[in-house]
């Protein structure tokens, strides 16, 4: 196993449905000493967006000394580069370069469909366009070898079982106190590292402010904010440095270029009115407390919940992914194979609870019933059934054996009733549904592009509403599936650092305003601002952004979505960053 490869503990070869090799070469570029300080293999896809060449670039950049004590493989950068087949074989010479930053809880992987797309709607142009998806340092705690193995079975025995992949046993996932070094990892080495990652792929500020594009999803947006007003050189006099000196222009997908949490946060009040409540601590005390905090261990080094929301719950969702990709249609043995511990129990009474009285009681559970595959991935993810807005997608809907018009398939009331007025920021705005026979009849899943088709029996809520509708849905669920189990960087991020957004929280301290001089910069370049029409934005569509908005789209859809839609039109954001890049 190579350098590159070793850095991210886990196999370089991904088998995909085939049996073919998922990375198939390796580029190996040495440095002074005469290792490796960086890597680029390319990763093969079954995606059906083709002509779109994807490799895994991993770049040496060293975490400071005053770091501390971190595994070796943390010294690394990575990302996923997408650049058209027929195009340019060097970035430099690519037309433009989109440089994504992901969202909390995020990783690389989650951009690939947006990507694909983009970089092949501006290849029908006659433009050669690269997109760089960023995986964040701290995503080098992952182990996905269970994942990479590419069979569920393996998978779940890898982080279950005992059994060993490639040699490699999974040592468990981690706890705060065994993460002290991310207390370092905020919002300084955040934006310092894609300023050194830009430096070193694309040598020459002149070069990066002609042809970078920087943008993000969610709190990606406001992480490119900070780095375009952040001062790189410690001299605000000098402006070479400063971050809006690495951009020609800005994208905003479902999120702002800004240098606050008030959009994602958004206006409502009440239980609804923040993004993440509980999960971004709100401490109440100063910056240097909070930092204390951190290095002591007194507060968590990464987010998580006791359930929904946690490294294990993240890996579940990647084993959901991987079944859904390989057997959509069989029925569904992945939560009947995974342990019953408290995380996994209550975190299934959250997601697929039809009130509160059956969540208390905790039964029927999600193992009462029968499921295939594709249909326990929508029950986690899709807008219809996911309690969080900033998890769901538009993938389709349930579809039930047991008869038409709604048989089997009726209001979920949990954790709030459909008859109550959702808050967007929190719940989504969507009528909730569920499965209603345990035991009963195999629940399938309806895709995006069959809701609405002659063969649609069109459930409908108690309120006689239906519950969805072709125009409401917009990502494919075979898509959805391939982004979390095959990408070699993952779709979702398991040790997300607490003090990235505690950061940003305190964004005003001295110690970090000090950094932020360039204000001018979030207005000194061009920029485009795409809002999902029944996303986390919903409620308060920033009207100064002149935004795109995407009606029907949610939070996550703006990164998946379907290059044909279901009114048979091209994917819009994709479109748009083709021409915003032009």
């Amino acid at each position: 196993m190579s350098r590159g490869a070793a850095h991210r503990n886990r196999p370089w070869t991904r088998a995909v449905a085939a049996g073919a090799l998922a990375v198939a070469a390796l580029t190996l570029t040495p440095s002074a000493d005469g290792t490796p300080g960086r890597t680029e293999s390319a990763v093969e896809s079954t995606s059906p967006v083709t002509e779109v060449t994807e490799t895994e670039v991993s770049v040496r950049i060293p975490l400071p000394a005053s770091a501390g004590t971190h595994p070796a493989r943390c010294d690394w950068l990575s990302y996923l580069r997408y650049r058209s087949s027929d195009g340019p074989s060097k970035s430099a010479d690519a037309d433009r370069i989109l440089v994504a930053q992901p969202g909390i809880l995020e990783g690389a992987g989650a951009f690939d469909s947006v990507a694909r797309n983009t970089v092949k709607a501006a290849a029908e142009k006659g433009r050669h366009i690269e997109f760089w998806a960023l995986d964040r340092r701290s995503n080098c705690l992952e182990d996905n070898a269970g994942i990479a193995t590419g069979n569920a079975t393996r998978a779940v025995d890898y982080y279950y079982g005992g059994k060993q992949v490639d040699g490699r046993k999974f040592d468990g996932f981690l706890t705060s106190d065994q993460t002290g070094w991310l207390a370092e990892v905020g919002l300084e080495q955040t934006v310092r590292d894609q300023y050194d990652l830009l430096s070193a792929e694309l040598p020459g500020q002149k070069l990066r402010k002609e042809k970078v594009l920087c943008g993000g999803h969610s709190l990606g947006g406001v992480l490119t904010g900070v780095f375009a007003t952040w001062d790189f050189d410690s001299n605000p006099a000098t402006k070479a440095d400063a971050g809006f000196n690495q951009c020609a222009g800005y994208f905003a997908l479902d999120t702002t270029i800004s240098t606050s949490l008030d959009d994602l946060n958004g206006t409502s009040s009440g239980p609804g009115g923040s993004l993440l409540p509980g999960l971004i601590p709100d401490t109440g005390i100063g910056y240097a407390a909070v930092q204390a905090g951190l290095r002591t261990g007194v507060l968590p080094r990464f987010l998580a919940l006791p359930a929904v929301l946690n490294p294990e719950t993240m890996n579940l969702l990647a084993l959901a992914g991987l079944a859904a990709g390989n057997a959509p249609d069989a029925e569904s043995a992945l939560l009947d194979s995974v342990p019953s511990n408290a995380n996994i129990e209550t975190t299934g009474r959250m997601l697929f609870s039809k009130n509160s009285e059956v969540f208390l009681k905790g039964s029927p559970t999600i193992r009462d019933f029968r499921l295939t595959n594709e249909a326990v991935l929508g029950a986690f993810m899709d807008d219809h059934s996911a309690p969080l807005a900033f998890i769901q997608t538009s993938v389709g809907f349930f579809d039930s054996a047991s008869g038409s018009g709604g048989a089997g398939i009726v209001d979920k009331n949990f954790p709030v009733s459909n008859s109550d007025p959702a808050q967007p920021a929190l719940f989504g705005t969507e009528l909730k549904a569920i499965p209603d026979e345990p035991g009963g009849p195999l629940y399938t899943w309806r895709n995006y592009d069959r809701v609405g088709a002659a063969d649609d029996p069109v459930y409908r809520s108690a309120s006689g509403a239906p519950f969805t509708a072709a125009a409401k849905e917009v990502t494919d669920i075979g898509e959805l599936a391939r982004s979390l189990s095959e990408q070699p960087l993952d779709f979702t991020e398991d040790y997300f650092p607490t003090r990235l957004v505690t950061d940003i929280q305190l964004i005003d301290d001295p110690q970090l305003a000090g950094k932020l001089v360039h204000k001018a910069g979030l207005t000194a370049n061009p920029k485009v601002t795409f809002v999902a029409g029944d996303g986390i934005l919903a409620d308060h569509i920033p009207q100064d952004e002149n935004p795109v908005v995407l009606p029907g789209y949610q939070h996550l859809d703006v990164l998946t979505a379907a290059p044909v839609q279901n009114d048979g039109s091209r994917e819009r954001i994709a479109a748009g960053l083709a021409e915003f890049a032009r």
